[in-house]
């Protein structure tokens, strides 16, 4: 007889499915007198994908124009292997994406593909016994490659589950040495406004911009994704390196990193700045503090349109909530 275990992050199957609470991102940069600035970048060369359009990559496809091709797949991590929900249609996941720096609507995944993959350098520097400047092949082939299915939480209240390829932040942070005195992690994409449509626009503060604490940037779930479905990151996942942590909403995933600074001051993230009361630092998912647009309680499954629960720490609380005993800020914490 089989014994099924329910661990502490699994979900209930009894999830009811009540009125829809999805929104949109556009919303929220229309609320914040942005829309403008989307519609904009949308206009650039951007847009849905128009019928008879042809693309030598569709979503699923083995990413090209990668030399690290030849370390996929890797092998699963068995601590990281069961996301207590089947794992989403590769195609949906591949097709449905925030990349704003190429447009502000979900079906960014042609746009994205103008995105120069190579040569792509990685800086570490600040505060660190040992700045350096590292090709992205170089960076992903020193390091022990893994894969780990986490759950995914959009704050726009839609979910995924996702098989990441890629390695712990926490080898990239001993990798630079970090000195004492470092507090955060301050993480930066690149800046193209030839190739990135999106950053045209002038109401927006590119570039992306993104921070964790040093004690978060260490945690074992903090992960550097660089492959996704057993092959290396596709464009409109943010390739070749980008940020997966997945107790917090989806935002605090920086795509397309190409600088690590340590430091002692807070950073200020790209979303934070343009509405600090809707997007703060912290962005840990908990549905029992709402968007001041909407409610987090429940959440939207992409490839099926099931309306399920959204769990505190998005199910991750056993490995996180430790990270903020002693923090003092409130609300904030999920903001």
């Amino acid at each position: 007889m089989r014994i099924i275990r329910r661990r502490s992050w699994e979900l209930p199957e009894r999830a009811v499915t009540p009125e829809a609470v999805w929104r949109d991102r556009r919303a929220v940069l229309k609320g914040l007198g942005l829309g403008m600035a989307g519609a904009v970048a949308g206009g650039l060369g951007g847009g849905l994908l128009m019928p008879g359009r042809a693309f030598a990559y569709q979503p699923g496809d083995p990413t090209p124009d990668t030399p690290w091709g030849d370390l996929y797949p890797v092998k699963t991590n068995p601590a990281y292997a069961d996301p207590g929900r089947p794992v989403t249609v590769e195609k949906t996941a591949s097709s449905y994406n925030n990349f704003y720096e190429f447009g502000t609507h979900k079906r960014i995944w042609p746009d994205a593909q103008k995105l120069k993959v190579q040569p792509w350098a990685v800086t570490i520097d600040g505060m660190v016994d040992a700045p350096q400047t590292l090709d992205a092949d170089a960076l992903i082939r020193r390091m022990a490659l893994e894969e780990r299915i986490y759950r995914f939480r959009c704050v726009e209240a839609w979910s995924m589950v996702v098989p990441w390829s890629g390695f712990p932040l926490a080898d990239l942070v001993k990798l630079a040495q970090p000195k004492a005195g470092a507090k955060y992690l301050r993480m930066e994409t690149f800046e193209d406004r030839e190739m990135a449509h999106g950053q045209r626009s002038i109401w927006l503060p590119w570039p992306y911009v993104e921070g964790l604490t040093m004690a978060e940037a260490t945690n074992d779930l903090a992960f550097i994704a660089t492959g996704i479905y057993g092959k290396p990151l596709p464009r409109q996942h943010g390739a070749p390196l980008r940020l997966v942590v997945p107790w917090k909403y989806g935002f605090k995933s920086i795509k397309s990193i190409v600088r690590f600074t340590f430091t002692d001051e807070r950073p200020v993230s790209f979303w934070e700045q343009l509405q600090d009361q809707e997007y703060g630092f912290w962005a840990n998912v908990n549905p029992e503090v709402s968007h001041p647009r909407w409610s987090q309680a429940r959440e939207q499954v992409i490839d099926t349109g099931e309306e399920i629960p959204t769990l505190k720490w998005n199910g991750y609380g056993d490995q996180v909530a430790g990270l903020y005993t002693d923090i003092r800020d409130g609300d904030r914490l999920f903001r």
